[in-house]
């Protein structure tokens, strides 16, 4: 067994299911280093060692690595879908975050093991790995602690192609490869934050106006039962549905909620019946 901070690493246990098959490595963050001997052994313990199992090798034996002995892994905001960063792995790098749950990567330059995080300690928390069809590329799906970009953006993909062939200039941040939902909340916010001299969007109306919004996002939650009630057909379903999305996304700027917070609940009720997630919700309010 390896031994990190004084305590034992948990055994990998045979049950199915990433995030169960491979407990979290016990990793010791919370001391604090100085000078460039510290900075090290932090380094060192961010990071756990390649763990050999019949398991992890029958799962490294299906990746078609290079020449090289490397693949491709990209890491994957499990909450926004963001891709958040791209580099390369070897066995012993897929083993790695397998045993830590933490994205780890092969520098080429280096000729070793890093994990994403170790001088900064914005690390990504892999919740699950993938393989894509032809073996040769894996996702890192997971929760970034922090910035992934050494540029301090969300991600590292923010320049976008279009804004380059047409000679634009590049604008950092908000040029960020989003989904459709986070780019409406990008939206939103940017709406919230527009100074109230000039005329107001509707979204800025809503977001000053409580008693408006909360009366819209009842009005559009009622019309899309309506939909069902009335038998109004999938493609009214879907347009009112879009409008409860909308407005109930504003409701959760005007309290300074982020989408990535509501995904992380939705996710942690995942293994949970609903029956008694909502038994749970009303012990804790008694």
């Amino acid at each position: 067994m390896q031994q990190q901070c004084g305590k034992e690493m948990p055994a990998i246990s045979r049950s199915p299911g990433f995030s169960r098959r491979f407990p979290p490595a016990q990793v010791c963050l919370s001391r604090r280093f100085s000078g460039a001997a510290s900075r090290a052994a932090t380094r060192a313990l961010a990071r756990s060692e390649p763990v050999s199992t019949v398991e992890v090798e029958a799962l490294l034996d299906l990746i078609k690595w290079d020449s090289s002995g490397l693949a491709v892994a990209i890491a994957q905001d499990v909450d926004t879908g963001a891709i958040l960063m791209q580099g390369f792995v070897n066995r012993d790098a897929v083993s790695a975050t397998i045993a830590s749950k933490r994205a780890t990567y092969f520098s080429r330059s280096r000729r070793s093991l890093w994990t994403k995080g170790e001088t900064s300690s914005n690390f990504i928390d892999v919740v699950d790995v993938y393989l894509d069809c032809d073996r040769d590329s894996i996702i890192y799906l997971g929760k970034p602690d922090g910035p992934t970009c050494h540029t301090g953006a969300d991600t590292c993909y923010f320049t976008r192609a279009a804004d380059i062939l047409q000679n634009k200039p590049l604008i950092g941040e908000n040029g960020l490869a989003t989904s459709t939902l986070y780019d409406l909340e990008r939206v939103i916010q940017q709406r919230k934050s527009e100074p109230d001299g000039k005329k107001p969007s509707w979204t800025k109306r809503l977001l000053q106006d409580q008693k408006l919004l909360c009366s819209k996002i009842r009005e559009e939650a009622g019309e899309l039962c309506k939909t069902v009630e009335e038998n109004e057909g999938r493609k009214r379903t879907v347009s009112e549905m879009a409008d409860v999305l909308y407005h109930s996304m504003v409701l959760l700027a005007a309290q300074d909620v982020k989408m990535a917070e509501v995904m992380e609940v939705l996710r942690a009720r995942f293994s949970q019946s609903g029956i008694e997630e909502k038994s749970s919700r009303g012990r804790s309010s008694s």
